[in-house]
């Protein structure tokens, strides 16, 4: 999955550099976004009126003695998915992009999001609201408020690297930021505001984890032991580091299964902020939280965290935050001199390398998910040319099929199921409402994923049923070609990822064409489907063995197609001819490209042999399961499209002719 998340880019400047490939906001007289400036202004039925959304928010911002309020597009965790009950910035603007921030003055209503939402924006706000496509926050905010004006913000809706960015940019204007610990947009909000999850917090079975939670706590205060600093208590904000921790799970976030929680761990304690009525009787003997020793879980109320952390502080203490995922707010209660920051907690960077019973446990959940995909693709051939799929129902297909595997927890990301022009933005998803046919004369892409026990999936292909462009076919070649280069990719341990990058870019610079989104995640064992700090940015660490990323080229042509080939490959050692540390990667995802938009005369002869030693691990990875399941149109299907590729064209063959091979596929593979 092209990823979102907002550790991408830092919300206080809008990255143009983010837009090198995608479509400029829609033209006005165009149906499907907002032109304010007629008269009347022109709203799309998609558009969401906000007036009095705002006035409720005035009314708070002026009992506050504010001149503006920062409204932020995450939780109190940083996460990268959120909550309905934590969708502010969507409530107040009508925006439900993932990236974004809004600031709201007594007068004006402005937006910031990166590119690959401006369309999304302008189909979605009313004409209360500005997008801003360039500049950058504090610049508009010293614009906009007097001098001596008070700037106010939910401090645990801002990362310490947000705060400080931000107070930076403000010094000496004489412009306030005020920090408030009630949130304006919740009071404005009210009764409206969806509930808190309350679902039961559960205990992964053994099965299905690399460690005990124990295990886990051990290496992780042997970690702070051996620091050169010797923090005293290390303090956990983001939901996927407590989650993994304890080898718990719940269904608090959409597409993750975290819980509200914190975690502030020391040698001699272990101190769990969660709502404690969600456990039931077998978890907490699970979390020995009976006992007060320092293998015992103790238990202490979520809100409570703030208060708990401030009274900790002062002691003769020192503790060790993350700045990317700690809010403001618990980082303003802990005195300077007894704070130890780094980007990422330790516990990120542990997280990362997955031991072999994790890397089995997340092989294992991708054969599964390529059979999903393969299934799909095969339901799609058939039902296209009848016009009887659009892209919203051929989503729903794929999350059905997911849903029906076994240790399935549903999709890990909204289905991205787009056609033609649609395919065009990165992050393009359809709605009952909105939503485009799919045509055997366009490009489709679809980029999905599935939660299971065992790991998390993220793959991305793109097809033409028909008779693509030879610009089409170049571009989609090139794009493989990137993929197969970086996959294929030999270099040494500890190289950082955004070295690395440019391979799958190079062929589609050769030719003039680049994409505007990161060339790849982490991804985690029944965790976050963007799993950091694992990647090819510059914020990335270092690859090492044991780490899974994507790796996902694509091209996007405006207001026409999009391509994204994703796989999920995990870094290991590489066969090299002399000695040495040196890694590469093993692709993970078992899905084959499509033959009909491959120029394999644009493919060099290491290119071609790379492919098909893939496909032929394909064949041998998923043809068994597809057999064992008596799965035989798509044990067919996979037969063909994994046919070894050769410099001559290949020839493609209808569906329907499958069915008469199917017979002499489940005969080769029963000898």
């Amino acid at each position: 999955m092209a990823q979102a998340h907002w550790h991408c880019y830092s919300w206080l400047v809008l990255l143009c550099a983010c837009a090198w490939s995608y479509p400029q906001a829609g033209s006005l007289g165009r149906e499907d976004v907002r032109n304010c400036s007629s008269n009347p202004p022109f709203l799309p039925v998609s558009a969401v009126n906000t007036t009095m959304r705002l006035a409720a928010l005035r009314q708070q911002i002026q009992a506050w003695n504010l001149s503006a309020y920062i409204i932020p597009d995450t939780d109190a965790h940083m996460s990268e998915y959120i909550g309905k009950q934590d969708e502010r910035r969507a409530w107040i603007s009508g925006f439900s992009g993932t990236a974004g921030v809004a600031v709201v003055t007594m007068r004006k209503a402005a937006l910031w999001t990166d590119s690959r939402y401006w369309t999304q924006a302008e189909r979605q706000m009313d004409c209360n609201w500005e997008l801003h496509r360039e500049g950058n926050i504090p610049s508009w905010v010293l614009a906009e408020v007097p001098a001596e004006g008070r700037v106010g913000f939910d401090p645990f809706l801002l990362s310490v690297d947000s705060w400080e960015d931000f107070d930076l940019e403000l010094q000496g204007s004489k412009r306030h930021l005020v920090s408030i610990t009630t949130n304006l947009v919740d009071l404005a909000w009210g009764s409206e505001r969806p509930p808190l999850p309350s679902q039961p917090i559960y205990a992964l079975p053994e099965e299905f984890t690399g460690s005990t939670w124990q295990e886990k706590v051990s290496t992780v205060r042997s970690y702070m032991k051996n620091h050169t600093m010797a923090p005293t208590a290390l303090l956990l904000s983001a939901l996927d580091e407590t989650a993994w921790l304890f080898n718990l799970r719940s269904s608090d976030i959409p597409y993750n299964p975290f819980f509200y929680s914190y975690t502030l761990l020391t040698d001699s304690s272990i101190r769990l902020f969660v709502n404690k009525s969600r456990f039931s009787l077998e978890t907490l003997q699970y979390l020995n939280t009976n006992c007060i020793t320092s293998m015992c879980v103790q238990l202490e109320d979520y809100s409570q965290v703030r208060d708990s952390v401030k009274a900790y502080a002062s002691g003769n203490v020192t503790i060790l935050i993350s700045t990317s995922y700690t809010n403001y707010g618990l980082y303003e209660v802990i005195p300077k001199e007894k704070v130890m920051i780094q980007m990422y907690s330790p516990v990120m960077g542990v997280k990362a390398v997955k031991n072999s019973k994790e890397q089995a446990l997340l092989k294992a959940s991708h054969v599964r998910d390529a059979v999903v995909v393969i299934q799909y693709l095969v339901w799609l051939e058939k039902n296209v040319p009848k016009g009887t799929v659009d892209e919203f129902s051929g989503a729903e297909y794929i999350d059905d099929l997911r849903r029906n595997e076994n240790f399935s927890s549903g999709p890990s990301f909204e289905t991205i199921s787009a056609s033609g022009l649609n395919a065009a933005l990165a992050h393009y998803s359809p709605t009952k409402e909105l939503h485009r046919k799919l045509s055997s004369d366009e490009m489709y892409l679809v980029d999905s994923g599935g939660q299971y026990w065992d790991g998390t999936t993220d793959i991305t292909r793109t097809v033409h049923w028909g008779t693509p462009t030879a610009f089409q076919k170049e571009a989609y070649t090139r794009v493989l070609m990137g993929n197969i280069d970086l996959s294929r990719s030999i270099f040494p341990a500890a190289t950082s990822g955004r070295v690395l990058d440019t391979l799958a870019r190079k062929a589609l610079w050769e030719v003039g064409l680049n994409y505007g989104h990161g060339t790849g995640h982490g991804i985690g064992n029944f965790l976050c489907v963007h799993e950091w700090p694992v990647g090819f940015q510059s914020s990335n660490i270092a690859m090492n063995k044991g780490m899974f990323t994507s790796i996902e080229p694509g091209y996007y042509q405006d207001g026409e197609f999009g391509i994204r080939l994703e796989d999920v490959a995990l870094v290991v050692e590489a066969k090299t001819k002399y000695p040495g540390a040196y890694l590469t990667f093993e692709v993970v995802s078992f899905v084959p490209y499509d033959r009909n938009l491959i120029d394999v005369s644009l493919l060099s002869p290491e290119q071609l042999q790379y492919l098909n030693r893939y496909y032929q691990t394909i064949r041998e990875k998923v043809g068994p399961e597809l057999q064992r399941r008596q799965l035989l149109e798509e044990l067919a299907w996979l037969e063909e499209h994994t046919k070894p590729l050769s410099a001559m064209a290949p020839h493609t063959t209808s569906l329907a002719s499958l069915w008469v091979a199917s017979t002499l596929a489940i005969l080769s593979w029963s000898n």
